[in-house]
């Protein structure tokens, strides 16, 4: 990514202003769009509810407004102990998978990362299976399968962490090869515990589960994953957007303006891991959001990422949830696995992403 691009701000101030009204032009749209996505999104499935009917019972279990209830206590259930959690679920976990995509790209300076390259899914997942086969993680109760992904996925991040500093400076290409090399190990890892367990219907679960699914939202589980992606994500990720400006386009530059490449690097591997252990701990592996996402965000407002990282959160929302309801009524009433719907609508992304990339090389 040329300093040019990356820095426009500060190479043309004149446009600034107008850069900064159609950055807020998309924020409202994709903010209006979210939201009627989200009443959409919680009306439709196997019994549909019309939007303004959502809407009403949404709005008298927040404010008790309308407060004559007009509706089925099926319908208030359905609306919300079920899908308005998996909504807003997928909200969370679409954000923050495509900010963490935003801020991997910028930190190991390739275009084509995704929050898994650094093998956090890999473990995440090797702790799920040790849940689901063998019982790992009892002792967490109904959280025994969050926790041990989560713990798999933290264990991941450290070891990639440790590797990528035996040498003494963790830089781009020692993340980038730590990452692949853990990742693999933990896929491995995975499988090795599906064959040894010897039971077709948990190793079914684990690889549905190692596919993606929003089945497991809850209302008590939300709070984890709505702090580490407004604040831990979204909200680090934006402050420090000029910084991943300056480290996207290399080391050497980035000191000559200040910045650590190293130290800040060592601080989003922290974030980024952290952030993508709970939301795959949440939902499972997710593939493409974080690839994908980034990409449509700079061809909408640029490439500083101050801007980007917001437009982006909006897009894999609205992205995940559209996902997950094709995932649930495509087949109804059995549920697709949401990671081949998110990989379907990516895979021919990805293709003219190359494309173009190739015709720029040339």
């Amino acid at each position: 990514m040329p300093a040019t691009t990356l820095l426009d701000d500060q190479h043309d101030p004149l446009g600034v202003a107008a850069r900064r009204r159609r950055t807020e032009g998309w924020l409202v749209v994709l903010t209006v769009t979210l939201i009627v996505t989200g009443i959409s999104a919680v009306g439709a499935g196997a019994i549909g509810i019309p939007p303004l009917t959502v809407a009403r019972i949404i709005g008298h279990h927040l404010v008790g407004l309308p407060g004559e209830v007009s509706w089925s206590p099926p319908q208030d259930a359905i609306v919300w102990q079920v899908r308005l959690p998996r909504v807003l679920l997928g909200m969370l976990v679409g954000a923050g998978l495509a900010v963490c995509g935003v801020a991997l790209q910028a930190m190991v300076r390739n275009v084509l990362a995704d929050p898994y390259l650094l093998g956090v899914n890999s473990g995440a997942s090797s702790g799920a299976a040790a849940a689901i086969l063998f019982g790992a993680g009892a002792g967490f109760g109904q959280y025994a399968l969050s926790a041990s992904a989560f713990l798999g996925a933290f264990g991941a991040s450290l070891l990639v962490f440790l590797i990528a500093r035996s040498g003494g400076r963790v830089t781009a290409i020692r993340l980038l090869l730590s990452g692949v090399a853990v990742g693999y190990a933990l896929y491995a890892t995975t499988s090795f515990l599906i064959f040894a367990s010897g039971s077709a219907e948990g190793s079914r679960s684990v690889m549905f589960w190692l596919l993606g699914s929003l089945g497991l939202a809850r209302w008590d589980a939300l709070l984890a994953v709505t702090a580490v992606v407004l604040v831990g994500a979204a909200g680090y990720l934006t402050i420090t957007g000029r910084r991943l400006d300056v480290l996207a386009i290399g080391d050497e530059t980035a000191q000559t303006l200040g910045v650590a490449p190293d130290r800040f690097r060592i601080r989003l591997l922290v974030v980024i891991s952290l952030s993508v252990g709970v939301l795959v701990s949440a939902a499972g592996s997710i593939g493409f959001v974080g690839l994908v996402v980034p990409h449509l965000a700079r061809r909408l407002v640029g490439a500083p990422h101050v801007r980007v990282v917001p437009v982006a959160a909006l897009l894999g929302a609205i992205l995940l949830v559209w996902a997950d309801v094709i995932a649930r009524v495509l087949l109804a009433p059995q549920e697709i696995p949401i990671g081949i719907i998110t990989s379907l609508l990516g895979a021919p992304f990805l293709l003219i992403l190359i494309r173009r990339l190739h015709a720029t090389a040339a």
